[in-house]
Order: C-alpha cells, then structure tokens, then sequence
C-alpha cells in the first residue's frame, strides 16, 4: 500500500515532506515487532500512526486497544494496564484482565507515555524485555505477545535528566523514531486541511462551507497555531458556525486567532518610543543595585582588615587599584565626596609602621544606603504617581494597604 492510499485511507490531509516521510517509516516498520515511539507537539495527529501500523502489520486481525496514560489515576495505572486479582486492593471484589493481557497478539497504543509513573514504567520495561508482566496482588507471572507503540508530546531527553522518565525504557521504546511534524512546519497543508474542515462542517450542519478571501487566506498561513490541526479544526468549526458571511476576511479572522507568548502573529515595527520602565522594575532594579553596592563594600571591609592583621598596605600600589575600584560606581564617579581615595591613618597589630592612609567613606556610604529612606522615597513615589489613592500606590508597590498605611504613619509621610 503506497503513502497516497494510506492517505486516503485514513483521512490524512497534506503533501509536506515532513508529513510523507513519517507515514513511509510507519509503513516500513508494520511488518516487524520494533517498538515504536511517535513524538511530537499536542494536535498533530500523532494517534493515526499507531493505527496505521497495526492496520499494515500481520496483527491487523489481532485486538488494538489505544490507553490514555495522563488519563488514568496513578493509584489505579497498574490495575488497569496489568490487571489485578481478587482482594488486592479495597475495592477488588473480583479478578480483572488488564490491558496488556487483553490486547495478546494484537497492538497497545500508549498515548501520553511522558505521564507514566516510575513504578509502572519498570512493569513495563520487563514486558518489552521479556513479555512477562504480573498481576497487582499476583505472584503468578503471565506472557502476552503485544506490539508497543507509544507517543508523547514530551521533550523525553528532559525529562530523563529530570528523573521522570528511565533512560533504558526509553531506548526500548524507541527501537524506531517517528517524528510528526507540526502545523507551521507545514504550511502549504494548511490551507488544504482548512477546505476539508470546512466542507465537514458545511455538511454536518447544512449550510454553505465558508470560504477566505486573499488577505485571510495569508493571515491563516503566517499564523504560528500552537494547538496545530486541532486548533485549526477547533477555529474553522467556530467560523462556520457563528460567521454570517460565507466569505471571510482578514478582519474577521483575526478575531478567532488568540495570540501565544506574542510570537504567533509576525511583529510590526514602528518608530514609537517604547514605553518607560514601569514603577516596579525600577525598584527591583533599584533594590538590585543597593545590595550590589553593599556587597562591594563588605569585599572591601574584608580586604582593609585583611591588611591591618597582616601589616601590609601599599596605598598607591595594588590595594590602592582594587580600593579605588570598589568605590567606583557605574558612571565613572567615586562613591566618596571626591574624586580621589585619600589615605588613612591606622596602627598595624605586627608592625608599628607609619603608612600613609586612606580616607574612611563607610560613613558617607552606609547613610547613602538606608534602606528606611529609599523606602521613604519609594512610598511617596507611589503616592504621588496615583494622586494620594493609598490602594493603588500599595498594589503598584506589591503590598498591602493596610502595611502602607502602617510605614505612612510610621515614617511621618505628609501628602
């Protein structure tokens, strides 16, 4: 059977590379018993391939049973795939077949295997390596002969270095890699599958299938759809059906494309200033700054002391450079109240040496860092951007109103 019949077959729209080459690796591997690993992002349609390799393979006649993995609750996971006996657990008032001894001879599809529990993935390592698997509340071990395909929408190296998922089950799984390609990758399907959709529709609910003018027709293409072709099913069906006209324009089609992280729609560029910074990044950016600066001044604290204790200085040498840069700011100007470290006088503990000295400023610099008046500063800010309104100055300033009411008071703030 070649890729077309397939197509046809099983309702696949489109012609992408991608798209052909995924279906002609489906098809190669049928005949064989490698597990298979479909991968790719939610909507793509990845549960057609599982069905097109047990429709191609000898098991076409044998059982073919698809399990939701996210779907299913952790705690009953192993009943429902492996079964259970009698009295295993509240609940258990009789025996029960799981999935992989109903489906001997046949197909399990494994949807969403990126969800499986860590316990449940060593069950089912042990039925990939060795078709063997044990009932919840059994010791009797039992054989299935089932062909494993799974799919996830999940980046599964990552999640692999996270922890959640088991390197060797993973390899087993991925005897063959299918990768389904998504939507904007494949952007002259678009359209086609738009038609097909439409048409549907059109038909299910009796009335005229809509068509797009040139200008929707180029919006629906640039659309990045994160959802792929179940978002675009999802929109076409809301168009058929809330649309009056049968002819859609760009206008009216963008009312249906939501945007996503701001990257689905290309961006326009205008000469308009951008906005400035709102209030709250500049006191994060301000607070940022202040304990850069103290942390510098600690280093120098540590630095200073560490040369009296050892009676080592040389003002206008090294030590000097590296002082000198600790009280540097950003601009270029020295924290100090002039443009030059001026020595300091002190006794060493070791030697009783005279050294020139270098001019204290912690003073000067701790004043300049109280925290109470860039929090002064901060709330008065805030009161005058909002006019006074005490709620809104607490929401901008990422308090409560009533703690805002307690500093006003505390620190004497007038309006």
């Amino acid at each position: 059977m070649d890729i077309q019949q397939i197509k046809q077959r099983f309702g696949i729209i489109g012609n992408s590379f991608g798209l052909n080459r995924a279906i002609d690796v489906a098809v190669q591997v049928a005949p064989t018993d490698l597990s298979v690993l479909i991968t790719g992002e939610s909507g793509t349609g990845k549960e057609v391939f599982p069905q097109i390799i047990h429709q191609s393979s000898a098991r076409k006649h044998g059982s073919y049973i698809a399990v939701n993995c996210g779907a299913i609750p952790e705690g009953t996971i192993d009943s429902e795939l492996f079964g259970h006996e009698k009295g295993a657990f509240t609940g258990a008032l009789s025996d029960r077949k799981g999935y992989f001894e109903e489906a001997n001879g046949g197909t399990i599809f494994l949807d969403e295997i990126g969800e499986l529990p860590l316990n449940t993935q060593v069950r089912l390592l042990r039925v990939l390596e060795a078709g063997e698997f044990i009932k919840v509340g059994s010791s009797k071990v039992l054989k299935t002969d089932v062909r494993v395909v799974a799919a996830t929408n999940v980046n599964m190296e990552k999640a692999i270095k996270e922890g959640k998922f088991r390197e060797d089950l993973f390899y087993r799984l991925n005897s063959v890699p299918i990768n389904i390609p998504p939507l904007r990758d494949r952007s002259d399907d678009i359209y086609l599958l738009f038609r097909k959709f439409a048409n549907d529709f059109a038909t299910r609910y009796r009335m005229p299938a809509i068509r797009l003018s040139d200008d929707a027709k180029d919006l629906l293409l640039r659309y990045r759809w994160p959802g792929n072709i179940r978002q675009l099913k999802n929109i076409t069906e809301q168009i058929s059906v809330i649309e009056q006209q049968r002819e859609i324009n760009g206008e009216a089609i963008s009312k249906y494309l939501p945007f996503h992280s701001g990257d689905n729609l290309p961006a326009v560029i205008t000469n308009q200033k951008q906005p400035e910074s709102d209030f709250s990044n500049e006191r994060e950016i301000l607070y940022k700054v202040l304990f850069d600066m103290k942390n510098d001044m600690n280093d120098l604290k540590k630095l200073v002391l560490d040369m009296m204790e050892n009676g080592r200085v040389n003002a206008e040498g090294e030590h000097a450079q590296i002082i000198q840069k600790l009280y540097q700011s950003e601009d270029g100007d020295y924290v100090a109240s002039n443009n030059n470290v001026q020595p300091m006088t002190y006794s060493s503990p070791i030697k009783e040496e005279h050294h020139d000295s270098i001019q204290d400023t912690e003073e000067f610099v701790e004043e300049s860092l109280s925290l109470a008046d860039k929090e002064i500063e901060l709330i008065r800010k805030a009161l005058d951007k909002y006019n006074g309104r005490r709620k809104q100055a607490a929401v901008e300033l990422g308090i409560s109103e009533r703690t805002l009411y307690r500093k006003i008071k505390e620190y004497q703030i007038e309006r």
